[in-house]
């Protein structure tokens, strides 16, 4: 007897973008503080514009550096939709932490514990969050949208800590371990969730590619 054929997959293409530089952070623990970044650097964003998809969904956090620099990627030249601004992608919010000096808060973490990221994967900050608390809302919205948009070409520009979360999410990894990937300012991380039927399977492109260095 003839059977129905499986259904045709969906490769849904995520272009994950860490947000431009912060300066005016003075050496100091930014996390979820809404301060602007510097889009300065023409050749980053020209290369940016031929390198990512036209017309793709375009997704930025609520934190005003991940919409200036979806900005600036259009100005030179690629042509984006309005984006959709996602609270769930917002960087890891460090609480107490905020607007201490990295110097300082690193001589202090010696005496503990500690991570390349500021803290172990499991450890929440005081009145903030650990890592694991950024995957919890992370990963659902990476889900809704690879339902929403399944075959297309999603531009995410977001934040170091988000990218990680996807990258945990996608690889299967324990969460500490997420936290040793390097992820630059203006790089890109290609993500495809591979669909078919309420099979979802993900295969990693490249990670951490600054397109100044192709």
């Amino acid at each position: 007897m003839p059977t129905d054929a499986p259904p045709e997959p969906h490769v849904t293409r995520w272009w994950w973008i860490r947000h431009a530089p912060v300066r005016v952070n003075n050496g100091r623990i930014y996390g979820q503080m809404d301060l602007p970044c510097e889009t300065d650097d023409a050749d980053a964003y020209r290369l940016l514009a031929e390198m990512l998809p036209a017309d793709s969904v375009l997704l930025t956090s609520t934190l005003q550096r991940t919409t200036q620099t979806a900005d600036a990627i259009r100005a030179a030249g690629l042509a984006l939709p309005d984006a959709i601004r996602e609270p769930a992608f917002v960087e890891q919010s460090f609480g107490d932490w905020q607007g201490l000096a990295r110097g300082d808060f690193t001589t202090e973490m010696r005496t503990r514990e500690a991570s390349y990221w500021l803290a172990p994967a499991y450890e929440r900050a005081p009145n903030g969050e650990s890592f694991t608390d950024l995957m919890a809302r992370a990963v659902p919205a990476i889900n809704r949208y690879c339902g929403a948009h399944a075959g297309r070409d999603i531009v995410a520009v977001t934040h170091g800590g988000t990218i990680r979360a996807a990258l945990c999410y996608a690889l299967s990894l324990d969460p500490e371990s997420a936290l040793q990937f390097s992820i630059a300012n203006l790089s890109v991380t290609r993500l495809d969730c591979i669909q078919s039927g309420d099979s979802r399977q993900w295969r990693v492109g490249f990670v951490n590619l600054d397109p100044t260095r192709l």
